[in-house]
């Protein structure tokens, strides 16, 4: 089990804007998962990792992969409080899911 979270290259977000979105994004597809997803991966050790992404677009047709997988998934858009417009679109998050699933649709994507 496994849960990736895609956030954009594109954008220039600072470090901690990144950080804040990568969390906002992971929490927010666990909390899409069903209970024995959330116990799986919670009792696996919350396995994650984060990718780039290069656009919004990029973000919204991986979501449309992984509804497809049937698994959860969650895209961010900023509030705009600070560096970003808000409604920018920041990150993706793909999972808690089984890693062959969750690498079907975030696979081919670079280590962030």
């Amino acid at each position: 089990m496994k849960q990736a979270i895609v956030a954009r290259t594109d954008i220039g977000m600072g470090q901690g804007k990144l950080a804040a979105q990568v969390a906002h994004a992971s929490l927010s597809a666990y909390e899409k998962a069903d209970d024995q997803r959330r116990t799986q991966w919670k009792q696996g050790g919350q396995k994650k990792v984060v990718l780039k992404g290069e656009s919004e677009r990029q973000l919204h047709e991986l979501a449309t992969i992984a509804d497809r997988e049937g698994l959860p998934n969650a895209v961010v858009r900023d509030a705009g409080h600070t560096q970003l417009e808000p409604g920018t679109v920041t990150a993706l998050a793909v999972g808690p899911g089984a890693d062959d699933r969750v690498d079907r649709v975030t696979g081919d994507l670079s280590l962030f």
